[in-house]
């Protein structure tokens, strides 16, 4: 590791900022500079002690507030390490293309390729089920769905869990009840039914994640979660499936492509 000297600072004695806030401001600075790297390890407790002739008491609160902010993650009895930064960019304007589904390949498949990772689904169910008030809406009034729950995982990682709602009429007697729906995932076999993908509406929001969503992503304090609701239209018109997907927001960047015109 570099010596703190030459990547830290000093504190400013007259400055009315509290002592523990300007050794995170510092902290951070060197973050954003890369002066330490995403997965290295910060230094220690008794270094910081050191460097800035405080207690370990004010270290551990400056720790708080980078942990707070996601920039670090700390391993017990190992120290404070730099998150990494979103592996997986999200591309909206390709990740329901078509040549995908005839590949044979899901979108979340699509995203790991392209990331370098190795994907994985695992905590599936899929049941029959009353349909909410919300999903009800949006599936045009049915009364039941077939509902597809599933945990993705990269590397071992859990990132997003999701679940899929469909209306019964289509999905129920079909491979999509299946948990394995075949190549391609459920769009490829609402096509083979009949029902030929037109176009995707999406609601997207950022919040702090549920207790039970941080135990299902085995998120870090500080990490937000990203909410994102998916409609999925024919070319008659029909919403043919609404996913309902929970994602941990430092394993993801969203990108979008916007028309000009």
């Amino acid at each position: 590791m570099t010596s703190l000297p030459s990547v830290l600072g000093t504190l400013d004695p007259t400055s009315d900022r509290a002592v523990f806030r300007q050794i995170a401001d510092q902290l951070r600075e060197a973050i954003d500079r890369g002066r330490f790297k995403e997965g290295e390890k910060l230094p220690s407790e008794a270094e910081l002690v050191e460097h800035y002739g405080v207690s370990r008491m004010t270290v551990r609160n400056s720790f708080s507030i980078l942990t707070g902010e996601g920039l670090v993650h700390a391993e017990h009895g190992k120290g404070v390490f730099v998150r990494p930064r979103p592996p997986v960019r999200r591309l909206a304007s390709d990740r329901f293309a078509r040549r995908h589904r005839e590949q044979g390949k899901s979108a979340f498949i699509v995203e790991a390729d392209a990331a370098g990772s190795h994907p994985q689904v695992d905590s599936l169910e899929v049941k029959e089920e009353k349909a909410s008030q919300d999903i009800s809406t949006r599936l045009g009034s049915v009364r039941r769905v077939l509902a597809r729950r599933r945990r993705y995982l990269l590397d071992g990682r859990p990132v997003e869990f999701a679940t899929s709602y469909l209306p019964l009429d289509i999905a129920r007697g079909t491979q999509i009840a299946e948990p394995n729906p075949g190549p391609g995932g459920i769009y490829a076999r609402l096509e083979e039914l009949g029902h030929h993908l037109d176009h995707f509406e999406e609601e997207i929001r950022a919040r702090m994640p549920s207790p039970a969503e941080v135990k299902t992503l085995r998120l870090a304090a500080g990490v937000p979660v990203i909410h994102l609701v998916r409609t999925a239209f024919d070319t008659e018109g029909r919403a043919v499936e609404v996913c309902d997907t929970v994602m941990a927001a430092d394993a993801y960047v969203l990108s979008y492509q916007l028309p000009a015109t």
